[in-house]
């Protein structure tokens, strides 16, 4: 994958958050130091995106900070900048926008969570994403994958993904959705607009843009592994390493 084919050189790394299904595993570190297959969660998103060749990574941080702030130095690639929580958790919409204020993230960048490890399906999974963006129909483009190669998930399901590439998100009454967001995305500055105040999740954001017609989905289509507890581990360990 080449830097032309990127449709920025920016990404936002998620790793705020209090990892508390990954407990006992979390009480001393946080989730993205977790390792996976002789890597940190942190590392392996990391590779994905100096594979692709985006040059800076946007890194939120709170609980525990200075591990992770610690253990960054010792990357060279991407270059990493910290967006600082300390005082607040602003949740996955408030962390965006306090890193957007900052101007710290370019129009579009690429958000991910620290947490993500998948597989690549027959090319690169960042390209596959930024092949799809359209500024002129999309706020969002989001990756989702069929819950049949999400492994260790067990939830029901998010969204609807429809022939246009439009996403519908999961209505109360219905019992499953057949894809599931997997924590990579590429956003527009038009969808950050008029945010709430304070702690909030990007779903608030979500909303007004599906309203709108303007949040898109593509479909992963490697493995994706849900990372959410201890025990998911070692089944993970053992599809990277090609058991």
């Amino acid at each position: 994958m080449t830097r032309s084919a990127l449709v920025s050189d920016t990404a936002m790394v998620m790793a705020a958050g209090l990892g508390k299904r990954m407990l006992p595993l979390t009480a001393t570190r946080p989730k993205p130091l977790v390792e996976v297959a002789g890597r940190t969660l942190i590392d392996l998103m990391l590779d994905h995106l100096e594979d692709a060749g985006i040059a800076k990574a946007v890194v939120n941080v709170h609980y525990l900070p200075d591990q992770i702030e610690a253990h960054l130095v010792r990357r060279k690639r991407p270059e990493t900048v910290i967006s600082d929580e300390r005082a607040e958790l602003l949740e996955t919409g408030g962390g965006m926008i306090k890193a957007w204020q900052a101007g710290l993230l370019p129009d579009p960048f690429y958000c991910v969570n620290s947490d993500n490890v998948w597989i690549d399906g027959p090319r690169n999974t960042l390209l596959d994403l930024s092949a799809a963006w359209d500024p002129a129909r999309m706020d969002a483009l989001l990756l989702v994958v069929p819950r049949e190669r999400a492994f260790q998930h067990h939830g029901k399901g998010d969204f609807h993904l429809g022939r246009d590439g439009r996403l519908r998100r999961r209505g109360p009454d219905e019992a499953s959705a057949p894809t599931i967001y997997i924590g990579a995305q590429i956003v527009a500055h038009r969808l950050l607009r008029d945010p709430p105040e304070g702690p909030f999740s990007t779903m608030v954001l979500w909303e007004r843009a599906i309203a709108e017609g303007r949040l898109f989905g593509v479909e992963h289509r490697g493995e994706w592994f849900d990372m959410g507890t201890p025990d998911a581990i070692p089944p993970a360990e053992a599809r990277l390493r090609g058991g």
